[in-house]
Order: structure tokens, then sequence, then C-alpha cells
């Protein structure tokens, strides 16, 4: 049986490529409803169900009365996230399983950083550092800056799904810093700060050394140990930590 898409499904997909492509920029307004209803040839509830499937996706917004339109939305990883963590939640993925992904992609950019030999990204790692140590004794500070070097290695590596897939991964992992932040007493995380200020200081040095394989090893162990902290013995399902 060949399933044929419905008309809206049809039109959210022509106006998904227009957004994408950027002939419909984020910020602006969707021609109006009657002149889609022209172009497509149908009728208005065919065209709000596709605009339904379009706000669904965070892809528009739909102001209602006589002055509203579908406006284009800037794009918004987070949206990703929640579908992700969503179906993590559904397959009782424990918490450890999300950290060790993000291990294993970080393991991989650096390994790309190496292996590009640019000297640009190496600047932008070293600068980011510098900022880390007037912040180390700041947790929740600290929390926003390690997570933002965390994604300046990935986005170092020059690929783009990389990212994304690790931006994904981030926005649950953040959630998580701040349960993990507002759980335990004020100070507890600014021993593990230094030292994970100290472990990215390693990092830029040895990829500025050209020491690509020593780079993964540091960086490997490092993720592990992060783990084991945030982590440690009680591994919750992600359903206890998104919910």
């Amino acid at each position: 049986m060949v399933s044929v898409p419905k008309a809206s499904a049809l039109i959210a997909a022509n106006l998904r490529r227009r957004i994408v492509t950027g002939e419909l920029a984020p910020g602006r307004t969707l021609p109006s409803e009657t002149s889609l209803m022209a172009e497509f040839g149908v009728s208005r509830p065919t065209l709000r169900e596709a605009f339904r499937i379009l706000e669904a996706e965070a892809i528009i917004t739909v102001v209602r009365g006589p002055k509203g339109g579908a406006k284009v939305l800037e794009p918004d990883g987070s949206m990703a996230a929640r579908y992700t963590g969503t179906l993590l939640q559904y397959q009782g993925t424990p918490l450890s399983d999300v950290y060790q992904a993000r291990t294993e992609i970080e393991v991989s950019a650096v390994g790309m950083i190496a292996g590009g030999r640019r000297a640009k990204p190496l600047r932008a790692l070293e600068d980011l550092v510098g900022r880390g140590d007037a912040i180390v004794e700041d947790e929740e500070a600290f929390a926003d800056y390690s997570l933002g070097f965390h994604l300046a290695v990935v986005e170092s590596a020059g690929s783009t799904t990389l990212a994304a897939l690790a931006g994904i991964l981030f926005e649950i992992i953040d959630t998580h810093n701040a349960l993990f932040i507002a759980s335990h007493p004020p100070g507890f995380e600014r021993p593990a700060n230094r030292k994970a200020q100290r472990a990215y200081r390693k990092l830029v040095k040895l990829l500025q050394a050209d020491d690509g394989m020593a780079a993964q090893r540091h960086w490997r162990r490092h993720l592990e140990a992060v783990e084991g902290f945030m982590v440690g013995q009680s591994d919750a399902a992600l359903v206890e930590v998104l919910n």
C-alpha cells in the first residue's frame, strides 16, 4: 500500500523548505492565509492544519486575530533536545548513557581538531580558557562557562552535524547541572571546577603541541571523571532528571 501524504503535510513541507533555505527568513511574516490558500488551492482548515504542524516543530508561531499571522521563528535546538529527551525517557535510558555519548562525541571532535591543524579554533579555545579563571569559584557561572567550553570543542571540529548532536545532549546535561548544583551545599563543586579548568588548559596545550593522541587520551580521562563526579553510584534514569 502506498501512503499518500495529506494536503496539510505537503503544504507544511513546502513552507518548511522555504524557511530552511532562507527564502522565508526568521522574523518574517508568512504570506496571508488568503494568498496561501490561493497558491496551494486548499481550504482555510487545511492551511491551518499545516500551520499547526509547523508550530509543533517550533518553526513558526501563529498570532491569532485580524492583525495576526504566521511568523518564522529563529532555529531553537531546545525543541530537538526536548524530543530527544522524551524518546530517551521512554526507553528508560540512564543518565550515564548521555554522559558516555557526550564523551564519544567530544573525543572524536578533539581528534578532528588535531587532524585539521587549524590555528583559528585553537586560539578561540585558548581565549575561552582564559575567561574561566575569574569565575572558577562561582558555581553557576562556571557551569555555564564549562558547558560553553565543551560545546566550543565540538564546534571547533568543523562538523555541523556533530555540533548539532552535541547541542542536543548538552541541553539535557545543562538541566542535570542545575539540579546537581541545587541539591548540594554551596562550595561543593569548587574543587571539581578548579580541576576542570586545569583540564581545559591542558587540552589546549596538547592541541597546540600537535599531540592529538595525547589530547584525546587526556580528554577521555577528564570526561570519564566528570561522569563519575556528576552521576556517581546513583545512576538515575533520565525520567528522574527531566521531569
